[in-house]
């Protein structure tokens, strides 16, 4: 029988009222509906956001700002870890379930800072901003006001750590590259 992995994105199914989520499940509807043995995995977060999300140099310090209050924390995957857990999937579609929200680490925008600062050596600080810094830009609106005002993202890390042991951290993920102001 057929398999198909569908990357879709981790909420999908809950009423986010994020436009490109909803979207994507649609998608997960519609392949319900064919017969097929399907996965449908779902990534939270990219950590691979923070190369045009992440941190600028300001006054010898990192500056981390994102329109998430600090005490949440945020879930989220290297699109390599994706990429990996997708692959187990269709090669061994027993190993994954059928449905699984995939993250490999869950900060809060302090947390976030302090792995960016240890990267470089140099203090790093949090700063929340408002939703509004986003304006015109509705479907991100969405995401960010989702990510604050609910449990967002529900991601069951031992569970990804079960399929992919070796599931990038962001600090795996800054080891790996050199995205960071002043590299």
């Amino acid at each position: 029988m057929p398999h198909v992995v569908f990357n879709s994105v981790g909420g999908a199914e809950r009423d986010s009222g994020v436009p490109h989520f909803h979207s994507k499940y649609l998608v997960e509807q519609h392949l319900a509906t064919l017969g097929l043995h399907r996965t449908i995995v779902r990534p939270v977060f990219f950590v691979e956001n923070f190369t045009w999300m992440g941190p600028s140099l300001e006054d010898g310090a990192l500056v981390v700002r994102l329109p998430i209050p600090d005490g949440i924390k945020l879930q989220m995957i290297a699109v390599r870890d994706v990429g990996i857990i997708a692959a187990a999937a269709l090669l061994d579609p027993e190993a994954v379930p059928e449905v699984i929200e995939i993250a490999g680490d869950e900060l809060t925008g302090s947390e976030i800072a302090a792995v960016h600062g240890e990267k470089l050596g140099l203090p790093a600080r949090y700063e929340a901003l408002p939703v509004a810094v986003l304006d015109g830009q509705e479907d991100l609106q969405a995401m960010f006001r989702w990510f604050a005002e609910t449990p967002a993202y529900q991601a069951d890390l031992q569970e990804v750590r079960r399929i992919h042991p070796n599931s990038w951290t962001l600090q795996t993920w800054l080891d790996s590259n050199n995205t960071l102001p002043g590299n």
